[in-house]
C-alpha cells in the first residue's frame, strides 16, 4: 500500500513514541522535501530523533513533489501542497494528513486520507495497541492534539472500550 504523508501525523506518532505503527501497517512512507524541512524543525528531541532513525532505516522516504502543484479549492501550506502533489503523483493510496482544510483538499482531488486517530485505532484493531484512551490522552497531553469529545467517544466505541 502507497502512503504518503504531511508533517502532523508523523510528528504526533512519533511524540508519543508510536511512529513504528505507520512502518507495520505500509512498510514504506513517502514524504515530500517540504514536510521534511518542518520534521527537522521540531523542538520534541526524542521525536525527532524517531524521525531521524526512520529515515536512515529506508522507510520514511524523501521524495520530490512534482513542480506544479494541483489545482486545490483553497491555499494550502507548502508542506501540504507537497504532500497533495506528491500523492497524486504517485497515485498513493492514501494521505495521511490531520489539518481539517488539507484533508478537504485533498478529498477534492481525488485522494484517499487518513489521521492519526485513525492510524492509532487501526493499531488497536490489530492488537497492536492496548488501550486507544492511553494514547488519545497522550497525544492531548504530549503532542497537544486536539480532538472532540464526539470524535472521541466515536473512536473507543468502534475500538471496544
Amino acid at each position: 500500500m502507497r502512503a504518503v504523508s504531511d508533517t502532523s501525523v508523523i510528528s504526533n506518532l512519533a511524540i508519543i513514541g508510536r511512529l513504528e505503527f505507520l512502518k507495520q501497517r505500509y512498510g514504506s512512507v513517502m514524504i515530500p522535501p517540504g514536510v521534511a524541512r518542518e520534521l527537522s524543525a521540531l523542538s520534541h528531541a526524542a521525536a525527532k530523533s524517531r524521525i531521524t532513525a526512520a529515515i536512515a532505516d529506508g522507510w520514511l522516504v524523501i521524495e520530490n513533489a512534482p513542480p506544479a502543484p494541483p489545482p486545490l479549492p483553497f491555499l494550502l501550506d507548502s508542506g501540504e501542497t507537497e504532500a497533495v502533489a506528491l500523492a497524486l503523483a504517485t497515485k498513493a493510496d492514501v494521505l495521511l494528513m490531520d489539518e481539517k482544510r488539507g484533508r478537504q483538499a485533498a478529498r477534492h482531488v481525488g485522494l484517499a486520507v487518513g489521521g492519526v486517530l485513525g492510524e492509532l485505532l487501526h493499531a488497536k484493531q490489530n492488537g497492536l495497541l492496548p488501550d486507544l484512551q492511553a494514547e488519545i490522552s497522550r497525544l492531548r497531553t504530549e503532542a497537544r492534539f486536539f480532538i472532540t469529545p464526539e470524535i472521541e467517544r466515536f473512536l473507543l466505541s468502534q475500538a471496544g472500550e
